[in-house]
């Protein structure tokens, strides 16, 4: 199973996201519940490190295990809310569909 954890401060904006573990919905390279979490967050990991007043640390771990962490200036913030609130629809919309084989965290820090 996936096990997404995001922490989200007390502005409402993307803190951390840490992804780990695998669906197993599909055979090796075929499988759409791990493909899915790949590419929303390795998307946002990359449009994040683009923007300006953005720092964004962390991307794969190891086979299996995501991490991001992020800091931001006011400049940064309008971005930060945007690609965040995307990443965190698309993640509770793959745990919403495939719920036997990804399940999301939200917490508030």
């Amino acid at each position: 199973m996936i096990v997404i954890d995001v922490v989200l401060d007390s502005a409402e904006l993307l803190k951390s996201c840490r992804v780990s573990g695998h669906a197993h919905a599909g055979p090796k390279g075929g499988d759409i519940v791990c493909a899915a979490v790949s590419i929303l967050t390795r998307t946002a990991l990359h449009i994040l490190s683009l923007a300006e007043g953005i720092v964004v640390r962390g991307g794969p771990r190891e086979r299996g295990v995501f991490l991001m962490e992020t800091e931001y200036t006011a400049a940064g913030k309008q971005t930060l809310f945007v690609v965040g609130a995307f990443l965190i629809e698309g993640l509770h919309s793959v745990s919403e569909e495939y719920p036997d084989y990804c399940a999301m965290t939200i917490r508030r820090n």
